[in-house]
């Protein structure tokens, strides 16, 4: 079976586009609930809150290729659009964002194509989140076409902070005043705190805990 990157793909209709990249989209999001499951059932613990997807639209699609100058053809869309197949992972804490983003890249089927870490090194706006473009292969009839995803990565917290900044975004056509534009800013630095203090005491339970099965084994083993 011929393997191909899908910008070499013959790709005749948006209906085509639309078939690959949801097969890409369902076989990440199987990955990531396996993924969960053997996090509950080896550590007692889901790391994954919520998981979430989405193909972008055709007119979302034409108006990036505007921005970059492009015209909007199906070979354009699919050479030059990243995130045409999304999906996000919505986590309870930093330490687990880190955690998904190396098993991620540990996947024998997932090539990791580059990596924006927009947690260490926010946005201007207060933008909070970890990307990745992957390859994950869809097989079809006759060939194996890899295949880009973005995966987003992002606490609760910050998924809240970053689902509001595009309702005022959309509200105010992308030009947001500046006064909304300093509070938002204000409200990602108190994220990241809620976060950075959500994280001790996540840490301090699991402290906890690994003292307490300490303590079991040596009642046990001294029975």
């Amino acid at each position: 079976m011929e393997e191909n990157s899908i910008k070499n793909y013959d790709i005749e209709s948006w209906q085509e586009v639309i078939l690959i990249y949801r097969s890409a989209l369902k076989q990440v999001e199987t990955k990531m609930e396996i993924l969960n499951d053997e996090f509950q059932h080896v550590h007692q613990y889901n790391p994954i809150e919520h998981i979430k997807s989405r193909i972008k639209t055709p007119d979302s699609i034409v108006r990036k290729l505007n921005r970059y100058g492009l015209e909007p053809t199906i070979s354009n869309m699919v050479e030059r659009v990243n995130d045409i197949a999304g999906i996000r992972l919505i986590c309870s804490f930093t330490s687990d964002i880190y955690e998904l983003a190396q098993i991620i890249a540990q996947q024998k089927d997932i090539s990791v194509i580059s990596v924006k870490d927009y947690i260490r090194y926010p946005k201007q706006s207060g933008y909070r989140s970890y990307h990745m473009i992957i390859t994950i292969p869809v097989y079809l009839t006759e060939k194996t076409v890899n295949t880009r995803v973005e995966i987003q990565i992002r606490t609760v917290a910050m998924d809240f902070w970053a689902s509001l900044e595009h309702k005022i975004k959309y509200k105010f056509e992308g030009t947001v005043p500046e006064d909304f534009r300093e509070e938002l800013l204000v409200c990602s630095k108190m994220v990241a705190d809620l976060d950075s203090r959500m994280e001790v005491i996540n840490e301090a339970i699991q402290e906890l805990n690994r003292e307490k099965e300490e303590e079991q084994q040596e009642f046990i083993v001294q029975k």
